[in-house]
């Protein structure tokens, strides 16, 4: 186990091509952009669909 985790350290070290530190800035801040949008646009839907089941059964009990 201890051989695996030296050799896999190895590998990050000699044989990952890691990305330039200002590029990967940028990736980060487009995930987090698009992560908060489709955040919002799931609250968006959860309420339209809560507001639709909400009225649904106040017409159906009321």
């Amino acid at each position: 186990m201890v051989t695996y985790i030296k050799e896999s350290l190895e590998e990050l070290k000699n044989n990952v091509t890691w990305l330039e530190r200002s590029k990967a800035s940028n990736l980060m801040v487009i995930v987090a952009v698009f992560s908060i949008l489709f955040a919002l646009a799931t609250w968006g839907v959860d309420s339209l669909f809560s507001n639709l089941i909400t009225l649904y059964f106040e017409k159906l009990i009321g």
